[in-house]
């Protein structure tokens, strides 16, 4: 029933599709809330056909468990389980967890798992170190005074019984928010996981940590967290934490409100262009530049405002950067644009949309003397580098500097090519 590289497991009644490939599923396998998740997270694309729903992938990877069935999204580039760890933490200026001490799988889940490994790794770590204690307020009901008594629950519940009574206590445990998060979020983690192995390492887990009586109480507690030098080394853990509670999966990492789904999910556009926008800013600024400001990069549409408002919006590349420039003694500043593409580039030309694009974007920012553009795309098999030189009638257009960035290395290694082409752009040597 699979179709154009979609595989179906019946056993599992699990249905695997690469990005931008296709496959139709069985009406019966598909409820009527199903369709409406499917269209609402827009993951795939879906369509009715004579055998069934016809559902296509975009650049969204990870797993949907729907009513039925469950979807495993599968990534186009090949890119390792812990290097994607690295691209992830890179991506959203975390720091990068101890190579020593962690094993990331990538097993049928795909870059799913890497979640629950990641969160199951962070806790060990909080649980070598030992489990913060502090004073937690508690509610119990004893034949001593110990504590404050609950004036108000000793009338009302009592009844004059001098035998029971009710206290508010302060006790030194280990039951504080910040061991609840990570309790409750162990234990989604494990009803979710689909590989055995790492469902027992996290029911194990778990079990050394306390747990609300409802696993998404631990949401309000992340909403209100705060961090001191007593309880920052918490931060790596509640991160994986709140990707499990708040349903998003890894999206959270580059969206914080998640949105629900009840499933892990990665779109890797976003994260190839915030990779790529943290790569470009670093360099720029080691070299003199920044980031452009919101109102020097707006390219806007106007139209006649007497027949229509306008209905265009102004957008911007990727990445802008200036850098200043002294004429005489006046400064002003070049322009460098860098459009980050999570495409396969290394095997196919530049499409004709994406060098229009550019071409726009050179007439936008750049001086007629220096034409440039930057494109970055993925290269899993190494760094690539080719360059486009785009002439009409009149001349050259523009230069469009093609760059593979391998996917393999460790982000900071892998930005050399950029790094290079941006030194190049400003004039000045690669810093070390």
């Amino acid at each position: 029933m699979g179709s154009d590289g979609a595989t179906p497991d019946a056993g599992r009644n699990e249905w695997v599709i690469e990005e931008h490939r296709s496959v139709t599923i069985p009406y019966s396998k598909l409820s009527g809330d199903d369709i409406d998740r499917l269209l609402t997270t827009k993951v795939v694309s879906v369509a009715e056909s004579r055998k069934g729903y016809l559902l296509k992938a975009r650049a969204t990877t990870g797993v949907l468990q729907l009513d039925r069935i469950r979807l495993v999204l599968r990534p186009k580039f090949p890119i390792e389980g812990k290097r994607l760890i690295d691209w992830l933490c890179y991506a959203n200026g975390r720091p990068e967890p101890d190579e020593t001490l962690r094993n990331w799988p990538v097993g049928r889940d795909g870059y799913a798992g890497l979640v629950p490994a990641a969160l199951l790794h962070e806790c060990r770590l909080l649980l070598r170190h030992g489990l913060r204690r502090d004073y937690v307020r508690r509610q119990r009901v004893d034949t001593a005074l110990r504590g404050r008594l609950d004036v108000e629950a000793q009338a009302t519940r009592c009844y004059g019984a001098v035998d029971r009574l009710h206290l508010r206590t302060f006790e030194y445990e280990d039951g504080g928010w910040e061991n609840l998060v990570c309790g409750a979020a162990l234990a989604v983690a494990a009803r979710r996981s689909g590989d055995p192995q790492q469902i027992r390492s996290l029911l194990d887990a778990a079990a050394r940590f306390p747990s609300p009586r409802r696993p998404l109480d631990a949401l309000p507690l992340l909403a209100r967290a705060q961090y001191t030098r007593l309880n920052s080394h918490y931060r790596g853990a509640h991160a994986w934490a709140r990707m499990v509670l708040g349903g998003g999966g890894v999206t959270d990492l580059l969206d914080p409100h998640g949105f629900g789904t009840k499933s892990l999910l990665l779109n890797l556009n976003v994260l190839w262009e915030n990779v790529v926008r943290r790569m470009a800013v670093d360099a720029a600024v080691d070299l003199g530049g920044r980031a452009a400001r919101t109102d020097e990069g707006a390219i806007v549409t106007n139209r006649d405002p007497e027949v229509r408002p306008s209905p265009f919006r102004s957008f911007r590349p990727d990445v802008l950067l200036a850098f200043p420039r002294q004429i005489g003694e006046t400064t002003t500043t070049r322009f460098l644009t860098i459009d980050a593409k999570y495409k396969r580039y290394v095997e196919k030309n530049v499409s004709s949309e994406d060098r229009h694009q550019l071409l726009t974007y050179i007439a936008a920012h750049t001086d007629p003397t220096d034409p440039l553009a930057l494109v970055v795309h993925p290269a899993p098999n190494g760094p690539t580098r080719h360059v486009l030189d785009i002439a009409g009638p009149r001349g050259r257009l523009g230069l469009i500097e093609v760059l593979g960035l391998d996917t393999r290395a460790a982000p900071r290694d892998a930005a050399d090519p950029l790094l290079r082409a941006i030194a190049r752009f400003a004039g000045s040597a690669v810093p070390s």
